[in-house]
C-alpha cells in the first residue's frame, strides 16, 4: 500500500539497473523506492527545475473527533 500523498506508478527497468539502485540504496540507508525520489531530485536541480518542497510527514496519533452531535 502506498503512502498517503505519493502518487504511485508502475515503472519497468532494466534488472541491473535495479540491483545498482538496490546497492545505492543500502549504502544510504534508504529503500530503493526513496532511493529513486532522492535521484530523480538530485538530477531535477542540477537541470535547474524547481520542486516544491515535500510537506512534512504527519506524526502522532490523529486528533479526537468530537462525538458530542
Amino acid at each position: 500500500m502506498g503512502s498517503p500523498g505519493k502518487k504511485s506508478f508502475a515503472l519497468r527497468l532494466d534488472p541491473a539497473l535495479f540491483k545498482a539502485l538496490e546497492r545505492a540504496a543500502a549504502g544510504d540507508f534508504r529503500s530503493v523506492n526513496t532511493q529513486v525520489e532522492v535521484l530523480l531530485r538530485e538530477a531535477l536541480a542540477k537541470r535547474g527545475v524547481k520542486i516544491d518542497p515535500a510537506e512534512p510527514a504527519k506524526r502522532g496519533r490523529p486528533a479526537k473527533e468530537n462525538g458530542d452531535g
